[in-house]
């Protein structure tokens, strides 16, 4: 099944809205210069923050949020667990050191950033945990393949709300059962390296598409991750292209255009492969 979006939010199952883009901020410098991206992000209509206690710049992220003077129930944050936090205790203690750094009360949503073999279930009660003590408003995961996933809704009591995985369409088919897995128990795909990385934007056959539409090879893949149900996270630090990130709303992909799209699959792998991980 798809996802249809509301007003340009995804309705979790947690009953939380998240904002179907977001602005990713992986490998971002913890200075001036990722809170003018994010204070940017801020000012051009973004809603949806992503970062991580790996990626080191959870405090200028806050800070952003701080100086934007956007109010704080209007902003959805998300943030990671690493992997040497896993565990219940530690999972605990790294949510408040994420929640310290941010300068929050609470996340909108907490993930496991990565299935750490043999802690998993330990893990993920400690963010169940931390839901209900409302350090967070939704759980999820990231990088789960279905096999992980199946182990988790074997032992959750609360099932997770995203799963966040590379996504585009040159790994499109290849993470066909996880897709399918997500969707059928209501759990949103959310697109990590939804550009790529750049690898593809000059990739003729989809600037012949994007030509159709007026738009950028960029704003093609957002929309096609959109249209198929997934959110996006695209990383940009760039004024010109942060804004032009956020504008997908005024164009739909026709089927045929969206067939072409999801036929373009190589196994394309720009970042961590989950697949092998037990």
């Amino acid at each position: 099944m798809k996802f249809p979006s509301t007003l340009n939010v995804f309705r979790l199952n947690s009953g939380a809205a998240m904002p179907v883009v977001g602005l990713g901020v992986y490998q971002m410098p913890n200075n001036h210069l990722t809170q003018k991206a994010v204070d940017n992000a801020l000012k051009n209509g973004y809603r949806h923050i992503d970062t991580a206690a790996i990626y080191h710049n959870e405090e200028v992220v806050g800070k952003a949020m701080v100086t934007s003077l956007i109010p704080r129930e209007q902003v959805f944050v998300t943030t990671k667990l690493w992997n040497s936090d896993h565990g219940y205790d530690h999972a605990i203690k790294a949510c408040h050191a994420s929640l310290a750094r941010l300068g929050l009360d609470y996340v909108d949503l907490y993930l496991i950033h990565w299935p750490v073999q043999g802690k998993r279930k330990d893990t993920w009660r400690a963010l169940e945990t931390l839901l209900e003590d409302g350090k967070c408003k939704s759980i999820g995961v990231s990088n789960y393949m279905a096999h992980h996933l199946e182990e988790l809704l074997g032992y959750c009591k609360v099932p997770p709300a995203v799963n966040q995985i590379e996504l585009h369409p040159y790994i499109f088919s290849t993470r066909a059962e996880t897709i399918d897995l997500c969707r059928n128990a209501g759990i949103i795909p959310v697109a990590y390296s939804p550009l790529t990385k750049g690898v593809k934007l000059g990739d003729p056959r989809l600037q012949k598409i994007a030509s159709k539409y007026g738009k950028s090879t960029a704003q093609l893949l957002i929309r096609w991750a959109l249209q198929q149900g997934f959110a996006a996270i695209p990383k940009s630090s760039v004024i010109s292209r942060i804004i032009e990130n956020i504008n997908v709303f005024d164009f739909e992909i026709s089927a045929n255009d969206m067939e072409e799209l999801n036929s373009l699959d190589e196994n394309l792998v720009t970042g961590w492969d989950p697949a092998g991980a037990l």
